[in-house]
């Protein structure tokens, strides 16, 4: 027989605590980066990173709070969703800011898309890796 593990009330409402205050200050960083960082592209990486990971220590608090199993693939699913689009929007709204000149290219340190497209304009067969 396999003996049962009990913890206290006290110690899974404060790391329920812990965890919900930890996601919320990662979102503050996020959103008081969209307000501060100077261009569009830090902005995005801002919004992007500490967004994710407050999203999932405030889900984590979230399950150790409600203390119930049956709720655990669904805060699953909410941060696979968020892990997924997330970024790939963040990647998008940078890639389509690059082609329309709203990022500030003095500011890149490498600039991989720069070449990015001039074999359509040259007829050349492939994209240059």
């Amino acid at each position: 027989m396999i003996p049962e593990i009990v913890i206290p009330d006290a110690v899974l409402n404060w790391t329920s605590a812990v965890l919900l205050i930890s996601g919320a200050f990662f979102s503050l960083v996020a959103g008081v980066g969209l307000l501060v960082l100077p261009d569009l592209l830090t902005r995005i990486h801002a919004a992007a990173k500490p967004q994710v990971l407050g999203l999932m220590l405030m889900l984590l608090g979230l399950a150790v709070e409600w203390r119930a199993w049956v709720w655990v693939p669904v805060l699953v699913l909410a941060w696979m969703v968020q892990m997924v689009t997330g970024p790939v929007a963040s990647h998008l709204v940078g890639r389509t800011a690059y082609r329309t000149k709203h990022a500030k290219r003095e500011l890149l340190v490498r600039d991989d898309l720069r070449d990015f497209g001039r074999h359509l304009s040259t007829g050349e067969g492939e994209q240059p890796r």
